[in-house]
This record gives C-alpha cells, structure tokens and sequence, in this order.
C-alpha cells in the first residue's frame, strides 16, 4: 500500500524543502567568514535559539519510532529507557555549561589541549577526533538514515529510485529507498555546508515547530480514530499498566499483559546508564552537538538558559504526542509486530491531504535537523582537531572553511556505506552505551579533580573493548548486564591508569585553572598556587537546583500527561510541585550571581 499525495501535499513538501535551503543561501556569508563562524555561529547565538537547535538535533526520524516501540513493549514507563538521561542533563546546566563558555575553545575534542600535556595529550585529541567526530559520529548518522529509510519504505514500499530498484557498487549494495535517502543527504550537506552552524541552527529551530505541529496534528488524529475512541477509548481497550509513568521492577507478569523492567535493567538504566555512558545529546559532562551549540552561546547566562530550555523541551514538552500515537498504535495495528512501523503506518492511513504533506515534512524536517547538526559537529572535530593541528597548520580560515565544506559531504558518503550494513537501530544504540560504559566519571572529574590526566580518558575509552567481545559473543549477556560489567571493569583500569601514571605538568593545571575557574575542593594544590583567582563557590547549591531542576522537569512531564488523561486534581498538584521547584532553581541559581552572567 502506497501513500498518494494530493498537489498541496506536495506545494507544502516543497516550500519547506525551499525554505531551509533559502536560510542557507542567505546565512552563507556569516558562516563563511571564518571556522569560528561556521562552526559557533561567532559565538553570538541567543539562548532560545542555542537550545531549540539542541532540541531539534534530538528529534530524529528515528526518534518517533523508538518511543513507539518502547510503549508497545513496557507501556509509557518504558521510555524511562531514555527519561533516565534527564539526571546528566540536569548537571550539564548547573556544573558544566558556564564552564565550557568559559573554556572559549570551538570543540569539545580541542578541551584536551587547555586541560593536559604532553604527548598523551596530543594522541588523545587526535584519536577523540577520529573516534568520535568520525567512528561514533558514522554510526549515529547511520541508525538516522536507517529510521529515514524504513520510513520511506512503509509509506513508498513500490519507490524506485529514477527507475532504479538497486545498486551494487563496490561490494555495498544500495536499495531504491537508501539512493533517496542519499540524495536528502545531499541536500542537507549542500545548505550546511554553505552555512555552518549559522545556517543549521535557525533551520534547526523552524525544523522543531514545524515537526513538533507535525506531531501534535498526527495525535490528534491518531485519538480521533473510530477504533480508538479518543483518550477513553485507549483506557478501556489498554491494560492499565500501559499508563503507568513509573517503571514495574520484578519478572515478567502474567501473559496478555505489558512486561516489567528486571532488576538489573533499572539499575543499569535509572543508577548507572545516566552518568557512566557516552551518548549524542546526553554526554555526561556535556559534550558533543550539545557543547558546541554552550559556546556558540552570547555568554554564560546564554548557554545555561540554553541548556535549561534544552532539558525541558527535550524531557516535558516533546514526548506526549509520540506517547499517544503509540498508545493508539497499540489499539489500531495489534497484529504488526515491528511496532515502530505503527507511527509511520498512522500517519498513512490517518492524516488527510495537505496534513500529511505537512506530517512528512515534519519527518524530512526532523531527520534534516538532526543529519545538520551532526555533520556539522564531525567536521568540526575533523578540521579543528585533527586537520588543523596535524596535517596543515598554516592554513587561511577561508582556506579551513573550504576544506570543512569538502568534508562535510565526504563524511555523508561513509555514512551511506554504513546504513548499507545495518539492520536494527536498537543495536547500534545499545553498542554505543556499552562501549563508552564508565567514561562517564572521567568526563564528569577532569572538571573537577586535578589528578585526571589524558591517560585517564585514554584508558577508560580504550577499556570497554576488552571485555565486550566477550561479554556478547562468548557469553550473549544482554545489554543491562553487560553495561554493569563494563563500567565496573573500565572505572578500575582508569582509576588504576591514573594512580600509575604522571599527572598533567603543574604549568598546564595553573593555566586551565586561571582560564575556566572550576571551584570545589579537587583543585585545592592548584588553588594554592593562584590565590588571585576566583574560582565558583556555593557547589551545594549547585547540586540543589540540580535535584530541583530534575524534579521540575520530571513533575512538569508528569503533569501533562495528567492533564492530557483528563486527572485534573493530579495535574494541579504536579504542576504545583513543577513551580515550587523551579522557583528552587531560580532563588539558587540568583544567590550564586545569576545577575553576573551576561
């Protein structure tokens, strides 16, 4: 079954695609100036904008899909799968997003050179680079278009691609629906490139509302369903452990009912996954897209508004029109068993004409902000901490601006060849967090704790490949297990490494110190030795607006869905509790020299 879409369907696919390359065209000059320009938009992008553009790279085409699945499986508390990651969000905005303003460095790869020294230093910014910026960033880019694919794939089963069905080059093979998922790639490569970071966050941010409206329109629709019977309708035809918004811990429960979380899956997700993975959008520490739209912020105050705003879109605002889609997926295609293919197949059958034009520009707008942002991202790792400082140190900003756009297109192209070679997006997201598991504390510390040293995050990165191939191919232990294992094994050989190696030179420490001012007591020795600087003070209140602005959000999140399931008496309280705590956030956030910021 085909979708077939009307002329206005089509007027609207078409003004959107118009629209993002026309914001390229005209934010080309800007971003064409200098690698500061094109990679931090000049440092000069306001808070709203900054954060909006953080929140659109987050919204994947894949995005929609996973939540979906992870209803249909454990109800709305399986998304605490990724709600998890709202605790390290929360200490990216009150620990880490003044600081890295304040390092004034372009990537999060380049922090490795104002915080170590030596020869590890430099390997380790080189190897970051490639690690991350290009083997990491491969895969994230890969699962999206993989997402973009199946999408193409339900609503187009009978695409070809100009009369072609595939293409076999050099051993990969291509399908119909991957060669137009190349050909977005393009033009997604063709605008950020002309643009950088410039032209990716204002189009990221028109990308959001027009998804978002996308999303909200196809809930609507979804509820409105004659099988489903609006928000009553899905109670009565729903077992009630579907609504629940806090995770079951045990076994599985009888048969005909949704299962529980195992013991080991809430602690490895709620107690550990949050602070010990790397993950795109939820490094801890801040990092990644998400460090690099902090110092393209105006200023201090700038990149923590920034990445406050950032937590409650992410966490409160977006996931409830997916969650109801789910839910309504649940009642109207209860047979299908890859349950992500329900949001695409809703869509299908569900939205009229000019709405569903509108609902597959939302799709293209999601998946475009994302592949951006993260192109853009990888590249700046390639030029600013690899190219740059290794390969050509003389070069013209003009000349890095150049070679940036090159590469730009070129990283797009490996990431074709390795969507060729996947098969499930849960996969690649599950090697992901197991292989970064425990560089979580390194990445917190090396702010912190003046012992950290480039051999610390050298050993913890390079340490969960011992014991993975193990771990899954000898003994098929599932993900939760092994992630426990891993960061068990990895903080032991880091903590080991650090204790048996040298620490970063006294000069070194003096210089990142004066720069970035970390406060609390884990750089007392360097503290002594520069009693003229200021560092940040009051860490305990710190970690109160923390505790505060997790709860903010969480009660907030919560308290929509109250709303939304008409449990009004639940929703004011929620609500309530949502204000006390962001009035905590607020008053601590004031005593700590809010006003000093900007």
């Amino acid at each position: 079954m085909s979708v077939y879409l009307s002329t206005l369907d089509w007027v609207i696919i078409l003004a959107y695609l118009i629209l993002s390359l026309g914001i390229g065209i005209v934010m080309s000059r800007k971003g064409g100036r200098s690698t500061g320009d094109f990679f931090l938009s000049g440092r000069r992008l306001p808070w709203y904008i900054a954060g909006t553009s953080m929140v659109a790279t987050t919204f994947a085409a894949d995005t929609p899909l996973a939540v979906t699945e992870l209803v249909a499986e454990k109800g709305i508390a399986g998304n605490w799968l990724w709600w998890n990651m709202l605790f390290g969000g929360m200490l990216t905005v009150f620990f880490f997003a003044r600081l890295w303003r304040r390092a004034g460095i372009m990537t999060d790869c380049e922090f490795v050179a104002i915080r170590y020294s030596g020869r590890a230093s430099r390997f380790l910014r080189g190897f970051r680079a490639i690690y991350i910026g290009v083997a990491m960033n491969l895969v994230v880019i890969a699962w999206v278009n993989l997402a973009m694919e199946k999408i193409l794939m339900v609503m187009f089963p009978d695409l070809l691609f100009f009369g072609i069905a595939s293409i076999e080059l050099a051993g990969f093979t291509f399908g119909s629906h991957l060669l137009w998922v190349g050909a977005l790639m393009l033009f997604v490569a063709f605008y950020s490139a002309l643009s950088g970071l410039w032209g990716v966050s204002l189009t990221d941010s028109f990308q959001f509302i027009l998804a978002m409206s996308g999303c909200i329109a196809l809930a609507i629709f979804a509820l409105q369903a004659p099988a489903v019977g609006g928000i009553e309708g899905l109670k009565a035809q729903l077992p009630a452990t579907a609504f629940s918004f806090m995770p079951s811990v045990g076994g599985a429960e009888s048969a005909g009912t949704l299962l529980q979380f195992s013991v080991v899956a809430f602690v490895a997700y709620l107690g550990v996954q949050w602070w010990a993975s790397w993950y795109p959008g939820a490094e801890p520490g801040g990092g990644g897209y998400v460090a690099q739209r902090i110092m393209s912020a105006r200023d201090e105050k700038h990149s923590l508004l920034a990445t406050l705003w950032f937590q409650v879109a992410h966490f409160a605002v977006r996931p409830w029109p997916w969650i109801l889609v789910a839910l309504a997926g649940m009642v109207l295609y209860p047979e299908v068993t890859d349950k992500g293919q329900t949001y695409v197949m809703a869509i299908r059958d569900l939205m009229p004409s000019g709405l569903l034009g509108l609902m597959l520009a939302a799709f293209l707008a999601a998946y475009m902000s994302t592949i951006a942002s993260q192109t853009v991202w990888g590249t700046s790792y390639i030029i600013n901490d690899l190219f740059r400082p290794f390969i050509r140190p003389d070069g013209t900003e003009r000349y890095y601006v150049q070679v940036s756009r090159v590469t730009t297109f070129l990283l797009l192209a490996l990431s074709l060849i390795v969507t060729s070679r996947l098969d499930r997006i849960s996969d690649a997201w599950k090697f992901i967090l197991a292989c970064s598991g425990g560089i979580g504390p390194v990445l917190i510390l090396r702010w912190y704790w003046w012992r950290i040293n480039a051999w610390s995050e050298i050993a913890a990165m390079l340490a969960p490949y011992a014991i993975y191939p193990i771990l899954h191919y000898r003994f098929h232990l599932p993900y939760e297990t092994s992630l426990l294992f891993i960061v068990a094994w990895s903080t032991l050989v880091w903590v080991v490494v650090t204790v048996f190696t040298r620490p970063t030179e006294e000069g070194q420490l003096r210089s990142f110190y004066r720069r970035v001012r970390p406060g609390g007591p884990g750089w007392k020795p360097v503290a002594a030795l520069e009693p003229g600087v200021e560092a940040d003070r009051g860490l305990h209140r710190l970690f109160v607006s923390w505790f505060a602005g997790s709860l903010m959000v969480l009660f907030l999140l919560f308290g929509t869905g109250k709303l939304i399931f008409a449990e009004y008496g639940m929703a004011m309280l929620y609500g309530a509790v949502a204000l006390f705590m962001g009035w905590v956030v607020y008053y601590n956030t004031a005593r700590l020299g809010w006003e000093k910021l900007g």
